[in-house]
């Protein structure tokens, strides 16, 4: 296994990021050094791990002293597009595809001396703690190799693992992050630009995932009804969504102003849907001129559509629908988030 490489004014390691592969960096915070990564092809901030990374390419880990990357053996890649084509067949989103033949493809990378029928449960165990308690990769990460591994041996090796065998990490259970109304508002007003104004406006009023509202064609929006329809979400399900009034007039102006044609939010180029990462960019150029200093993301604003929705008295069920939650006890979260109630609590500190 690798470990991380030391230097007087740097460092780096193989790290997991948003399901990719990526070289961590951390030096200290000279506005030089910053300039020199910020010129390296594909460099990125990460806010969550801070820390700037590279994509893991045998150049960057030459360049860095990190060990080179490992092919993996024609066998096992063959065994990953077998698997890749099942999820296909079953209808997988190309999302879960990628992100399971990914899962695979570590798992089978750590035993590539080994042939498949060679690998058993207590393989896995070793995995789990060689390779991902080791790095200090998260639970949701080793939840998607569980059910990757899992996939894979039962329906494309025709052999089940020992489920008891098999750990997997207890479920962690955050709150969602909520912002007030007010400071929803402010966000929403921060653009004068129309469109980002749109963009950000209709993800909080129709509690929309990032790729749901970039997934959006004009047709989608049914003003004579009031709705937006979702296609194709989360679990490859269609919902609907009530459309406000308010949405709907900015919607009108924005409308004729930027003529979309295929998608209802387009990039610089016509008929290409707008970038996901550019959006995450109009977010923070909204909290900049804000002030609001909280690590904001888009997936925030859905957060705080639920919210606002259970404390303006919406039933659950509702939300969920509204959501697209699979089950009911992911919209529960929000009772958790709810101020209605504890605001109602009174401190006995107030008794004294």
């Amino acid at each position: 296994m690798e470990t991380k490489t030391h230097s007087k004014k740097w460092e780096a390691y193989p790290i997991k990021h948003e399901g990719k592969s990526r070289i961590a960096v951390v030096f200290e915070k000279a506005p030089g050094l910053i300039a020199r990564i910020k010129r390296l092809d594909g460099a990125r901030w990460s806010k969550s791990l801070g820390v700037w990374h590279l994509p893991d390419t045998p150049a960057y880990r030459e360049r860095f002293g990190l060990a080179p990357i490992v092919l993996l053996n024609e066998a096992h890649q063959n065994r990953i597009v077998e698997f890749q084509n099942w999820l296909r067949s079953r209808r997988y989103s190309e999302n879960t595809v990628k992100v399971y033949a990914d899962a695979l493809k570590s798992f089978l990378l750590f035993f590539n001396t080994k042939q498949v029928e060679e690998i058993h449960t207590e393989d896995v165990i070793r995995y789990n703690n060689e390779f991902i308690l080791k790095n200090s990769l998260s639970a949701s990460y080793q939840n998607q190799i569980v059910n990757a591994i899992k996939l894979f041996f039962s329906n494309i090796e025709n052999r089940k693992l020992d489920p008891a065998l098999v750990h997997r990490p207890k479920r962690e259970k955050p709150l969602p992050n909520v912002l007030s109304k007010e400071e929803v508002k402010r966000v929403l007003e921060a653009h004068s630009n129309l469109k980002h104004k749109a963009m950000l406006s209709l993800i909080y009023s129709c509690g929309l995932r990032c790729g749901e509202l970039l997934a959006l064609k004009p047709e989608h929006i049914d003003s004579k009804r009031g709705l937006v329809i979702i296609k194709q979400a989360k679990g490859n399900k269609d919902r609907i969504v009530p459309l406000s009034p308010r949405i709907l007039e900015l919607l009108r102006s924005y409308y004729p102003m930027f003529k979309p044609k295929t998608w209802l939010f387009e990039g610089q180029k016509e008929g290409t849907p707008y970038d996901e990462r550019s959006l995450q960019q109009v977010l923070k150029q909204a909290l900049a001129k804000t002030g609001i200093k909280k690590p904001v993301t888009l997936h925030w604003l859905r957060h705080s559509y639920a919210t606002h929705l259970l404390e303006n008295g919406t039933d659950l069920r509702y939300i969920q629908e509204i959501l697209g939650h699979k089950s009911s006890k992911t919209t529960e979260i929000y009772t958790h988030v709810s101020t209605n109630s504890i605001k109602k609590i009174a401190s006995p500190f107030d008794d004294l």
